[in-house]
């Protein structure tokens, strides 16, 4: 038994089943379509990304006199303060090896002084020398009636050139 909605037509040879019909031809792919039409668009965004690229460049590549003269000068006084910088620390550097050989020195000259001083001290026997002193050349201890005492200004200033009168 067939469809009421199915019926024959002799010229084209298909039938019509319910309400779907056959088809002679197939369906457009939408999808590959869709996806070959990104690709185009992508194709062309790349290449006036390189159209652009290439005009960058170029224009990057075209300097004025004016620019050349500019970065001249720029890298001239660059130059000039690398140069005084260098000069400025080398000078520094030479500076502080001076400081510190003149404080060895100074620390050496120090330590000979104190082993003169210690030298010296222990030659000598102030017993000896004190009693030389009084047996032998007949000196005794200041008394205070021998003490005269003077006042200097701060500005001014005292040498005795005789022997000070007694009174």
């Amino acid at each position: 038994m067939r469809n009421q909605t199915e019926r024959r037509i002799p010229e084209r040879n298909y039938y019509v089943d319910g309400n779907t019909v056959r088809r002679m031809e197939a369906a457009p792919d939408y999808r590959r379509i869709r996806k070959e039409k990104i690709e185009r668009e992508k194709e062309e965004e790349l290449r006036r990304r390189k159209r652009q690229a290439r005009r960058n460049q170029e224009r990057a590549l075209r300097m004025s006199r004016s620019y050349v003269a500019f970065l001249t000068v720029a890298v001239l006084v660059f130059g000039v303060f690398a140069g005084t910088y260098i000069k400025l620390q080398s000078d520094v550097t030479a500076r502080m090896k001076e400081i510190s050989s003149l404080e060895s020195q100074i620390s050496d000259l120090k330590a000979d002084n104190d082993e003169a001083y210690k030298r010296i001290s222990t030659s000598v026997d102030l017993e000896s020398v004190r009693e030389q002193a009084m047996n032998g050349l007949g000196m005794s201890y200041v008394k205070e009636s021998q003490i005269m005492y003077y006042s200097v200004g701060d500005d001014d200033y005292m040498n005795q050139y005789s022997e000070i009168p007694e009174e």
